[in-house]
């Protein structure tokens, strides 16, 4: 038997579960119940109480009478008791202690008679009695048991016996099927996620509290921004006691927000609507649901189990009814019994009585009624199951009633908790869809950083950059804090990795704002914000993945000077440059690209005229097509680094404008095309460092006005001539060669300050090199030099010595004269400096005190 306590653990998941259970489980539940019960007492009822009483049909009255057509059918009232009969009767009743029961075999007078005595045999009865006819049989108390336990496994329907197990198996089943969803591994999960999830969000105070007064503001701003003629005090207040929205609560009306072009800000104090810990719970909400979401909608595991289980239980429904209708007319009060023990007790045949078939009938008819009516909820249930399509959930009646435009329709799993969650109740579904909106999530993400980043903290953010400018940079927020608009001096400000990020009109307070850094951080700017862009920002750097993310507005910033493009700009998916027109952006000076360009856009094109400076780094793609150059006239500052050149374009000797052209990290062999260079007269500064050059050119020398020239990390192995005729230089980098000689030429360059040669196979230093008495960097690190020239003494200019990674043994005593030379600029080893005089020592020592004397 099961105990109570087991018998309640059955149902232990209805509290859990309950916003799961539609009223027909339920209502299944209950008729379960009431199964169980009819089980339990049934089986109660014949473990204390079911027997049979049999009595012998003697063989002259079996001869008498005709065979009786059916079981329990047959005339008693021609068998006559005798004296030994209502002995036994007698004793029957006093060994089960109950009541002496009337019998059909017993005739009416005999049943109403007072008790007979016990006698000898052939006694004569009682006067009374005398008329009452009866037969004498010769069965003593233990017989009759012994007949009583044999019939009843004999003449009874097995039905009859068997009835409150089956009941009590069939109900178990039943049971078990109704909550097989909640318990099976592959769906108990989700439905636990899901259950503490969909508690939370109704229990969460953004849900009740916050949401209504944020939407108050949305619903304000909109109607200023149509109206202008209401005042926020009229909107603002809401109530709060309400456990969800209604359609009389303001909520937010779109999708996405839009900031009022009149109105910089509206003055409300949203961080006030939630504390810390709730607006970090309510985001924590948001993550769970969006994770939760991606989990349960890629199957529909859940709604087969549950349409399983609902056929499972109309199946055995059906088989039950069926089967158990045919048994209740087998439950019968008589029965005829033929145990085949005639050898031991002289009889054939028993008339027996089955005292429980009265109750056992009634109560199989109440479990068929029940039955019935649990397979009528069974059916209901598999029309509602196939009456809609219940792996789709709109939530257009909640976008309705909320005012949330954004909620997306779910499917499979997902949609049909929802469905099973709306039966229970409605609200649960609205309250839950607050988390699914983006445009919930955003005002939440805005009120919690606002709580977050306040204008004190901030303020401990700012730090000065190397243009002794005042910048911020904000990394990885869910927005913009409205505090930074607040920082009215601030010079730069970075945003990055920021994708929910927008610029509202309080910027225009940002007057000293003048440089804006958006990486991987599309921000969206409303009307008067850009009205304030367009006329201030000078700089702007945008860092993208795809060329979609460059914010449009970008492209109509008219007083724009710089822009620093970083990002794929070679689309695979678009086959082409996905850049708008730039020919908005009409005072364009500095163009700087970084990506992986195989052509110059021909968008680039139409600020052509107005740019000074033009840099594409590339990264390894080789860039083939350059007549777009030739349109950039006024170009003076032109980098290509990293395209894969093989020779210096063409199309670059048509920029007369040009001053500094930089081909850093090519792959350039030869420069044969150098004599070309001699048309651009303004050319001043030629950077061919990290290439493949061999060797240079004499027509090098025609390139009269040239001061810089950078070839250092090529493959030269010697400095011809006529790089010394070049009088105007100022510097020459030829660092990391393999070139063994300094030239004698070298002392021709009158003018040269910046003398780069480290990382090559230099042995001996010319003396006609220290006659560059204007030289102020001399970079002879890494050679073979053995010594210094005393001459070295002439450098009176030099302020940086390298020497370090050289032969050298000593140092000579002349560098104390070298007047402007330091410590801190003679780049030596440490053994090689205490070498030197203790007199040079405290010369170039001298510098070590005036470093903090100017920081002072």
């Amino acid at each position: 038997m099961f105990t109570l306590a087991e018998v309640a653990s059955l149902n232990d998941i209805q509290p859990t579960y309950r916003i799961l259970k539609p009223w027909w489980d339920v209502f299944m539940d209950y008729l379960a119940v009431v199964m169980l019960m009819v089980a339990i007492f049934a089986g109660t009822m014949q473990l204390t109480k079911d027997q049979v009483v049999c009595l012998p049909v003697l063989q002259s009255t079996v001869n008498s009478k005709a065979q009786p057509g059916t079981s329990g059918k047959a005339d008693f009232t021609t068998v006559e008791t005798t004296t030994a009969q209502v002995e036994e009767a007698s004793m029957r009743t006093v060994s089960f202690g109950s009541a002496p029961t009337v019998t059909p075999d017993v005739p009416l007078s005999r049943a109403t008679s007072p008790q007979f005595q016990p006698t000898e045999s052939g006694q004569e009865l009682k006067k009374e009695q005398k008329d009452s006819l009866g037969r004498k049989t010769n069965l003593d108390f233990q017989q009759y048991v012994f007949i009583n336990q044999m019939c009843y496994h004999l003449a009874l329907p097995w039905y009859s016996k068997y009835f409150p197990y089956l009941v009590l198996i069939h109900t178990i089943i039943l049971i078990v099927s109704s909550n097989f969803w909640f318990k099976y591994p592959k769906t108990c999960s989700k439905i636990e996620h899901f259950v503490s999830i969909l508690g939370k969000c109704f229990e969460s105070p953004w849900t009740t509290k916050a949401l209504s007064e944020t939407a108050c503001e949305d619903s304000e701003e909109n109607k200023q921004r149509l109206t202008g003629a209401q005042s926020l005090p009229k909107y603002v207040s809401t109530s709060s006691d309400e456990g969800s929205p209604s359609a009389n609560t303001p909520m937010i009306t779109k999708s996405g927000f839009k900031f009022s072009a009149d109105k910089p800000m509206i003055e409300v104090p949203s961080v006030t609507i939630l504390d810390k810990k709730d607006g970090e719970q309510a985001k924590a909400l948001f993550e769970k649901v969006r994770k939760f979401r991606a989990h349960v909608e890629d199957s529909d595991l859940i709604y087969k189990l549950y349409v399983g289980q609902t056929v499972i239980k109309t199946v055995k429904f059906i088989f039950i009814l069926c089967y158990t209708a045919n048994f209740v007319n087998t439950i019968s009060f008589e029965h005829i019994c033929n145990p085949k023990v005639e050898h031991l007790i002289g009889y054939t045949q028993f008339e027996c009585t089955h005292n429980m078939a009265y109750m056992l009938k009634k109560l199989l008819i109440s479990y068929i009624s029940l039955i019935c009516v649990y397979g009528f909820i069974c059916l209901y249930t598999l029309f509602w199951l196939f009456r809609i399509p219940l792996k789709e959930y709109s939530f257009e009646k909640v976008r309705e009633e909320s005012s949330f435009s954004d909620i997306p329709d779910v499917k499979n799993d997902f949609a049909f908790l929802l469905h099973m969650v709306d039966q229970y109740d409605q609200l649960y579904s609205k309250r839950f869809g607050v988390f699914l909106s983006e445009v919930s999530e955003n005002k939440l993400r805005e009120i919690s950083l606002n709580h977050e980043w306040t204008f004190e903290k901030l303020r401990q953010h700012v730090s000065r950059n190397a243009q002794d400018k005042q910048e911020l940079h904000l990394f990885m927020l869910s927005g913009v804090p409205d505090a930074v608009f607040d920082l009215t001096d601030l010079d730069v400000l970075k945003l990055e990795l920021i994708p929910e990020a927008k610029i509202p009109a309080k910027i225009s307070q940002m007057t000293n704002l003048q440089e804006l850094h958006l990486c991987h951080c599309p921000a969206k700017v409303e009307q008067t914000a850009f009205s304030f862009l367009r006329d201030h920002l000078r700089c702007l750097h945008v860092k993208f993945t795809d060329v979609a993310e460059i914010p449009a507005w970008v492209y109509l910033l008219k007083n724009l000077r710089e822009l620093y493009l970083i990002g794929n700009l070679n689309s695979e998916n678009n086959k082409m440059i996905g850049l708008e027109s730039l020919r908005e952006l009409r005072h364009l000076k500095i163009l700087y690209v970084k990506s992986n360009l195989t052509k110059i856009p021909p968008n680039i094109t139409d600020v052509a005229p107005h740019l000074t400076k033009l840099v594409i780094l590339n990264d390894g793609t080789k860039l083939v097509v350059l007549n777009s150059l030739k349109k950039m006239t006024n170009v003076a500052e032109l980098e290509l680094q990293n395209c894969e050149l093989e020779r210096i374009p063409h199309a670059i000797f048509s920029l007369s404008n040009l001053q500094e052209l930089d081909l850093k990290s090519n792959s350039i062999r030869t420069i044969e095309e150098i004599i070309s260079f001699q048309h651009l007269k303004r050319l001043t500064c030629l950077k061919l460092w990290h290439n493949k050059i061999v060797n240079i050119p004499s027509s090098i020398t025609h390139i009269k006005n040239l001061e810089s020239l950078y070839l250092s990390n090529n493959k030269l192995e010697s400095l011809p001539a006529a790089v010394f005729s070049l009088q105007k230089l100022r510097c020459l980098d030829v660092s990391y060669n393999s070139i063994a000689v300094i030239p004698a030429e070298i002392g021709l360059l009158q003018n040269l300050q910046h003398f780069h040669i480290t990382g090559n196979k230099v042995d001996t230093l010319p003396k006609q090199l220290f006659k560059c008495v204007k030289l102020r960097t001399l970079s002879l690190g890494q050679n073979c030099i053995t010594s210094i020239p005393d001459k070295v003494s002439q450098l009176l200019q030099l302020t940086h010595l390298e020497l370090k990674g050289n032969c050298l043994e000593y140092l000579p005593a002349t560098l104390g004269q070298c007047q402007l030379l330091r410590k801190s600029g003679l780049v030596v080893e440490d053994h090689l400096f205490d070498t030197l005089p203790s007199k040079v020592k405290e010369v170039l020592n001298q510098d070590t005190s005036i470093p903090f004397a100017n920081g002072i």
